[in-house]
């Protein structure tokens, strides 16, 4: 992925991408669409900022002349091509994001500045105001062409999905393509567009922070602010096993070790703690116990997909961890991340599930980086294989920090979301420097530590929560939008988990409760209101931007976040009615409180 505008080399899988020649979908004259073509077409092209008084009207007119004539064949691109409304160059997108908006009210500071004062000002100001008001509104035309033209066809239909219920239905009845009918099945777009609130999970005290499903999709792990963790039977919505983390701050992930017959989970916090809890098939915990101690927070683990013993861990001292429960001493540590001299420290790593070798690391710059157990070596490349990050990031002056990261289902491909930016693709088999092979925008990633994930068996999708509340679906191979549901009322969606084996996904966020989502919708969604939440996403994005206002705005919002949730009722403590039973005798002996510090319990958020 050297280039963002070469075609893209990722396997298809069970994907449904657009073929020529065919129809759109249902809606295919929604406004969206026709802003959006209309923008793509040649006619729009040609506007110049001489015939701005009149672009309203020829936007109408082009997308009244667009829906007349059908719509063209779409392009399978994540970029502007065709508009000469914005800058198709990532410098000019940021200029125009971060600083366009900035530039409009310097020139009307300007302007009240220099209004002449006195009696000619006494004369003159009818007419001063009323040249006012025009640039006003001439400045307010810019900024939303300008944004149609960053929505670009981001928001146009995509092809009817390829993939057919019933003729799929039939085929598999008469034995036809049997074993392929369940990964077609979770691939399939046109499941994905019914993806519906299916039940809420309530059991959890505070925000609900992490989500993993057992390697068999019957049971749920989620952990909480509260400091509590709870193994759910999702499917009768009922909780099996309720015990104490053993943390002593938010618990940032649960997992169950792979072919450990869900006895296993592994867990790491606030606290910096990385601890294992023990689970009876009695449903009962029968103890926790500290392996290692990070000296920050611990946001993330990292499974090795074969192995029922060891994993990896990350954490915000900028430490890397390889941890192996058969040892006596089980924490190792890998590396220590940095960036010349100075200390990067982590919120997310992932290991390559084609190469167990390889796992990514992201944090408090820009840089995804790769490394390999085999051959780190800190004095060379302070031990990293290879690092990727967007080209107009690289010496951006904003700082840009990596909240989470996700290789693909076979290890291709490396998903990056950003704090306050986009979300990323990129090759991971591309050399040192490749630039980002695809990007999702239109969600908003600023108040929390946010997850992102690929959805579907074949990596077809990619899925993120927003600032806003929502949930967004974009299909991976086109970057549009296939789905955009309202997930959290509290208003952040951190977590989002697919299911292994069936089409369906669990989120959770600033809400207590976990929320479960499956493809039972009538009829395919509209994306009704996506369009003005994408706005106003962008509109937020470029604010913050132009202020610059460095951490002060982030953390206003942060203490005013953990004030509300403080004047909630304090949460009891449940009796463990048999279901748990943690025996803090088998905690480690170095599971003291002198490293802790007793952090306050606040949601995932960057330290």
């Amino acid at each position: 992925m050297s280039d963002t505008g070469g075609k893209s080399s990722i396997p298809n899988g069970g994907s449904d991408d657009p073929e020529p020649g065919e129809g759109r979908g249902e809606a295919e004259t929604s406004d969206a669409s026709a802003v959006a073509e209309a923008q793509a077409s040649p006619e729009s092209a040609n506007l110049n900022s001489a015939a701005e008084g009149s672009a309203v009207g020829q936007d109408k007119l082009m997308a009244d002349s667009e829906q007349k004539q059908g719509p063209a064949e779409e392009e399978d691109t994540d970029s502007m091509d065709g508009s000469g409304l914005y800058s198709l160059t990532e410098e000019g997108e940021r200029e125009s994001e971060g600083g366009g908006r900035g530039k409009d009210e310097g020139k009307r500071s300007a302007r009240k500045r220099n209004r002449p004062s006195g009696g000619a000002a006494h004369h003159s100001s009818s007419s001063d105001d009323d040249d006012e008001n025009e640039e006003d509104d001439d400045v307010e035309e810019e900024d939303e062409q300008a944004m149609e033209a960053w929505l670009g066809a981001d928001l146009c239909d995509l092809s009817r999905p390829s993939w057919r219920a019933i003729p799929s239905l039939r085929a598999r009845e008469i034995g036809r393509d049997s074993q392929q009918f369940v990964r077609k099945v979770c691939g399939a777009r046109g499941l994905v567009q019914r993806l519906e609130l299916q039940g809420r999970l309530e059991r959890h005290t505070g925000c609900v922070n992490t989500l993993h499903f057992n390697p068999s999709g019957t049971r749920l792990a989620s952990g909480s602010d509260d400091l509590r963790v709870v193994i759910w039977d999702w499917a009768r919505r009922k909780a099996e096993l309720e015990f104490d983390s053993g943390h002593k701050s938010n618990v940032f992930q649960a997992k169950f070790l792979p072919h450990s017959g869900d006895s296993t989970l592994a867990m790491c916090a606030r606290d910096g703690q990385i601890r294992v809890a023990e689970l009876s098939a009695t449903q009962r915990c029968k103890n926790t116990k500290r392996v290692a101690q990070h000296k920050g927070a611990a946001h993330k683990l990292a499974l090795e997909p074969d192995s029922p013993c060891s994993f990896l861990s990350a954490g915000e001292d900028a430490v890397v961890f390889g941890i192996d429960l058969r040892l006596d001493r089980p924490a190792n540590k890998l590396v220590v991340v940095k960036e010349g001299e100075k200390k990067v420290g982590l919120y997310t790593i992932y290991v390559n599930p084609a190469n167990t070798h390889h796992f990514a690391v992201g944090g408090r710059d820009q840089y995804v980086r790769i490394y390999d157990q085999r051959k780190i070596n800190e004095h060379d490349n302070n031990g990293v294989l290879k690092k990727f990050c967007p080209s107009h990031l690289v010496s951006s002056e904003s700082k840009t920090n990596i909240t989470c990261l996700v290789y693909s289902h076979d290890g291709t491909e490396l998903l990056a979301s950003y704090n306050d930016e986009d979300i990323y693709l990129f090759d991971s088999s591309h050399s040192d420097g490749a630039d980002y092979h695809r990007k999702y925008k239109g969600h908003r990633n600023n108040a929390t530590v946010k997850g992102v994930n690929f959805y579907g068996p074949c990596s077809e999708f990619v899925v993120s929560g927003s600032d806003c509340g929502h949930i967004y679906l974009w299909d991976k191979n086109s970057a549009r939008v296939v789905q955009f549901m309202e997930g959290d009322r509290g208003g952040v969606v951190n977590c989002l988990e697919p299911h292994p084996h069936l089409p369906g996904l669990a989120t959770s966020g600033l809400d207590h409760d976990v929320k479960l989502w499956a493809p039972t919708a009538e009829n395919p969604t509209t994306l009704k209101g996506l369009k003005e939440v994408m706005k106003k996403n962008k509109r937020e994005r470029d604010e913050d931007n132009v202020r610059h206002g460095d951490q002060y705005d982030t953390q206003l919002l942060w203490f005013l976040m953990r004030h509300m949730r403080n004047r909630r009722p304090q949460r009891t403590r449940r009796g463990e009615g048999g279901e748990g039973d943690t025996d803090e005798s088998w905690s480690s002996p170095e599971s003291s409180d002198e490293e802790d510090g007793g952090p306050d319990h606040v949601q995932c958020m960057s330290s």
